[in-house]
């Protein structure tokens, strides 16, 4: 397996249009598209996104802990945000904050990046980190270093996903819908998951990309996603 970037992290909740206004008003982000199921928000498309699914609540956290965009000035960032919003800075160059009621967590984390809001990280708990980022290198990801936070983590395309102690349970209303890594071929890694054992979760066909899902470590969904050669959202 081998996914060259962390595509975007997909949510269910019952209010996209809190979370859609706050990341377009205040993010660097904009509407990349719009249907009945989903709004996919970024500030650039070919990056990494957010998609914000439709769906009943209230939401569980379930594994999720938080998703950190990737800025060239925290200052900067941080002077777009609502006065009264509740910041927390537990590290020098990151801040953290919650955006509407139904657990969606966002960070801010300074880093050198060509593109302004882009995904830094995702955060997930795990009963065992150290193992479950040993499960992710199994499903293309790249062995990594320890971040800031001192989690242990993988990397994908300059990205990471670091895992934090802790119990993910396993709720029937997530608020994690799935992660999303870009592939050349789904197909590829279809066949690689058959080889593997991997649980195949789904494998969607729409108009600009072909994907496959698989259950990672802990139940997390990790979608592996082509873009077709008339993928042009922008």
């Amino acid at each position: 397996m081998n996914p060259t970037k962390l595509d975007h992290v997909a949510y269910w909740v019952a209010d996209r249009d809190t979370v859609g206004d706050f990341v377009t008003g205040h993010l660097g982000m904009h509407v990349i598209d719009r249907t009945d199921a989903f709004t996919l928000v970024g500030s650039d498309a070919r990056r990494g996104k957010l998609t914000l699914f439709a769906a009943d609540g209230p939401r569980e956290l379930g594994a999720l802990q938080h998703v950190a965009l990737r800025v060239s000035s925290l200052d900067e960032a941080l002077a777009a945000l609502p006065e009264s919003l509740a910041v927390e800075r537990p590290r020098h160059g990151e801040a953290y904050f919650d955006v509407g009621t139904e657990g969606v967590r966002l960070g801010l984390v300074e880093a050198p990046t060509d593109i302004e809001y882009d995904l830094d990280h995702v955060a997930l708990l795990s009963a065992d980190p150290a193992a479950t980022a040993e499960a992710y290198v199994s499903l293309g990801f790249e062995p990594a270093a320890p971040g800031p936070s001192g989690a242990p983590r993988v990397a994908v395309g300059g990205a990471y996903v670091e895992f934090h102690p802790g119990d993910p349970g396993d709720p029937e209303k997530p608020l994690l819908n799935h992660l999303a890594v870009l592939v050349e071929s789904a197909d590829e890694h279809i066949a690689e998951a058959n080889d593997l054992g991997v649980e195949i979760d789904n494998i969607v066909d729409a108009p600009n990309t072909y994907a496959v899902f698989l259950r990672g470590p802990e139940r997390v969904r990790v979608e592996y996603v082509e873009h077709k050669p008339t993928f042009s959202l922008t």
